[in-house]
């Protein structure tokens, strides 16, 4: 689908990209307010999980889990939230968040109230991605 923007995402935002899993692509968040915030998103356009048959929807959910994981062992956080809605771009990507108890919304959800974006420089993009894609490959 040409005009999803999750479909062209991978290509589009090549300094974002972390890495390509069987099922799921794993990109680093442009805005790292919350360090570590990573989109987990399907290789293939698809909305719900319910589209995909049961062996393809194991390896997308353990995929989510194995980056959650990355990111609680990179950044400490004190919980990881999940959010999969759709509604704003209709393909199936989770945002995996890090949350602190420090964090300034803390424990309200992450799109609770506008944040200033936080932007890093291209070597601290290419460092985090690295850190994340380290812990990936230790499982």
């Amino acid at each position: 689908m040409t005009s999803c923007p999750i479909c062209s995402k991978w290509e589009d935002e090549p300094e974002q990209r972390i890495v390509e899993l069987d099922q799921t692509l794993v990109s680093l968040n442009r805005d790292q307010f919350f360090p570590g915030y990573c989109f987990v998103y399907t290789k293939t356009h698809v909305t719900e999980l319910f589209h995909l048959d049961e062996a393809v929807r194991n390896g997308v959910m353990a995929e989510v889990s194995a980056v959650a994981r990355a990111l609680y062992n990179t950044f400490a956080p004190d919980k990881i939230n999940y959010e999969l809605l759709g509604n704003m771009a209709p393909h199936m990507h989770w945002h995996i968040v890090p949350r602190s108890s420090t964090d300034p919304l803390w424990p309200r959800p992450h799109w609770s109230e506008p944040h200033r974006e936080l932007l890093l420089t291209p070597g601290q993009y290419r460092e985090r991605v690295e850190l994340i894609r380290s812990q990936l490959a230790k499982g």
